[in-house]
């Protein structure tokens, strides 16, 4: 092929859709390959978006331009607030989706993208001159040419379907594997390692007892993910609650010697926050039951998708297992679940721009880095196409520092501890959670996602005029003064609240945990009323700010070791003193700055000091002019 793009894509799913539409909406000619157009976006697991941590990564990808949070939103069919108990911090929305509109909006997204070639081909190897990336080679032995390229290869990179002792080459869903790209990787140095996932049986609505089991119903509230969108109540989809019973768990421990998991046949490690139910049964075995919920994966389609229910035990197992569960002693399976092993790069190969370290221009998105989830792929794949494509017209790269967004987390957490199992993002992970709230992620990235290109005009106003609305309320509370005896102290004694003792402003009044904004709101006497998001977001930003100004302060302790750079070639065995764990972690994580360094699994803070005089010491030399 003539043509010469400046980022191709490999890899059509969550992640290679936002790299490509990023890179594209940046003004990079971009060419997506993808093994089959028709599952560009394929929820291959659970047909859902969001919950904790999850929720957080969707609101970013939605603040940068990505389009996660839209594709969602259109295709909802049940929407919720998750850990609603747990405080402001850790609060999201998780969506139960229509597969099909889902993968629609998307493919309607990169066919509509005028820079964006869409083709449907396999990626059997890289092309690399030097130490830089040149472009790939399909199976068709089409020959593609790019200044950069951007891996995305979901879990197909060598695929492996096992249901129970029987195995085959496989993508997930029955989908062709991805072979051949591995072999490149390795000839050009890579390490790679093999991880397992799965997915659980679907069974056939017309076939469950819905009766027998608890109903769980979306919001009574209008609520969406994306900041442009208009929240929708959604009332024609309901979840449902069952539970595994005794018989359930002498069916699994009874056919341990026919499953893949426990006689060896899996190699790969699987996700250890959401594991196969025989695992869980396996590893809780004086739990007596576990929750499982079945959600519908359509408006039209009569399949089920049964939450927490994964398996790869044999397809006789599985048709006993969905019996013994009350409501779906009739039910029968779709599709039988299993489970899928495939290649990825341990991402300690990456640098924090998810550019490789060993070929330059080569970017890696998703679960070749070791991830699981949607929201982790699409974080991924937005960040590695805004990057690629600053790298074809030769700009630096973006880099979050962890106070700036879980996506930040997420990476530095990748390429600084690795991992060997699918890497889950939870809000635990986040030291910083109360800066890196689902209600405030437009203002922390929004004007990142302006100054790249990717939020038009229109929705720059919009955001623009939110800020303002919010900034005005705020001046307007702490100008109204609130006096004993008035309406208010009604509303007070029926919030749990103590009665005025003095005149206050009703900014210092709604800081009272349990005194809520909206409810006192007709009892202020102010002639306008914002909208719920701005009232919701001042009350947090009050209520909260002495807790938030204590973790911007120790942001600011952190950034001095963030701002001090470690050379590529730093030569760490020159330093006295350091312990041979920190050296043997250092070299193979090349960290760039002392803060990443300080994140090493292993290395300690003694080490840390050690480093830092060294550096300081390199620096010194450097500047002091020679006699």
């Amino acid at each position: 092929m003539k043509e010469r793009y400046d980022v191709i894509v490999v890899g059509g799913g969550h992640g290679g859709c936002e790299a490509a539409l990023a890179s594209a909406r940046m003004g990079a000619a971009t060419l997506l390959l993808n093994l089959y157009v028709d599952n560009l976006a394929l929820m291959a697991c659970n047909p859902s978006i969001g919950g904790p941590a999850k929720g957080h990564l969707v609101r970013e990808i939605d603040a940068l331009g990505g389009e996660q949070g839209r594709a969602a939103d259109g295709s909802a069919l049940h929407i919720r607030w998750l850990n609603t108990s747990k405080g402001p911090a850790v609060r999201t929305l998780r969506a139960q989706c229509d597969l099909d509109d889902y993968h629609r909006h998307y493919l309607d997204r990169v066919q509509e993208e005028p820079r964006l070639h869409l083709h449907q081909d396999l990626v059997t190897e890289l092309l690399v001159d030097e130490g830089r990336i040149e472009g790939v080679v399909t199976r068709l032995g089409s020959v593609y040419r790019g200044r950069t390229v951007v891996l995305a290869t979901g879990t197909y990179l060598g695929g492996k379907v096992f249901i129970g002792r029987t195995h085959f080459e496989s993508g997930p869903l029955g989908q062709v594997a991805a072979l051949g790209l591995t072999d490149s990787l390795r000839r050009l140095g890579f390490e790679t390692g093999r991880l397992k996932t799965g997915t659980t049986p679907r069974v056939h609505s017309g076939t469950v007892d819905w009766d027998e089991l608890d109903r769980q119903e979306s919001a009574d509230e209008p609520l969406a993910f994306s900041h442009w969108n208009e929240g929708r109540v959604h009332q024609d989809h309901a979840c449902y609650l069952t539970r595994t019973t005794e018989e359930t768990h002498r069916l699994i421990n009874g056919a341990r010697d026919r499953s893949p998991l426990f006689m060896g046949d899996i190699e790969g490690l699987g996700p250890r926050y959401c594991p196969s139910i025989e695992d869980r049964v396996n590893r809780f075995p004086d739990r007596e039951s576990h929750p499982i919920f079945l959600e519908p994966v359509g408006r039209t389609s009569r399949e089920i998708y049964m939450q927490n229910f994964s398996t790869s035990l044999p397809y006789d197992v599985q048709i006993a297992m969905v019996h013994s569960l009350p409501g779906c002693s009739r039910a029968r399976i779709v599709r039988p679940g299993y489970a899928i092993e495939y290649d990825f790069l341990p991402p300690t190969q990456l640098l924090p721009s998810l550019e490789t370290k060993r070929v330059r221009g080569l970017f890696c998105a998703g679960q070749i880095n070791g991830t699981s989830g949607y929201e982790e792929a699409a974080a991924q794949g937005l960040l590695a196409g805004i990057n690629a494509a600053l790298a074809a017209r030769g700009e630096d790269p973006v880099v979050l520092g962890r106070h700036e967004a879980y996506l930040a987390v997420l990476v530095d957490d990748l390429v600084t501890k690795g991992t060997t199992e699918p890497y889950r993002m939870f809000t635990s992970r986040c030291e910083h959670r109360l800066l890196l709230r689902h209600d405030n992620a437009d203002r922390r990235l929004a004007p990142l996602g302006r100054l790249l290109g990717l939020i038009d005009d229109g929705r720059w106003a919009s955001l623009q005029a939110r800020w303002k609305e919010t900034e005005e309320l705020r001046t307007l509370l702490k100008e109204r003064p609130v006096l004993p005896g008035g309406p208010v102290d009604g509303a007070l004694r029926d919030l749990g609240s103590s009665f005025l003792s003095e005149k206050t402003s009703a900014l210092d009044l709604i800081r009272r945990p349990e005194v809520d904004l909206e409810a006192i709101w007709p009892l202020l006497g102010l002639s306008f009323t914002p909208s719920r998001e701005s009232m919701a977001y001042l009350q947090t930003e009050v209520r909260y700010e002495g807790y938030i100004a204590r973790q911007e302060r120790q942001v600011r302790r952190m950034e001095k070791m963030e701002r001090v750079p470690l050379p590529p070639d730093f030569d760490y065995a020159s330093i006295r003193g350091l312990s041979a764990e920190s050296l043997q972690k250092l070299r193979a994580v090349n960290p760039c700055t002392l803060g990443q360094a300080s994140r090493i699994s292993g290395v300690t803070p003694a080490d840390v000091q050690l480093l830092w005089v060294a550096v300081e010491a390199g620096r010194r030399r450097r500047e002091t002019p020679s006699l």
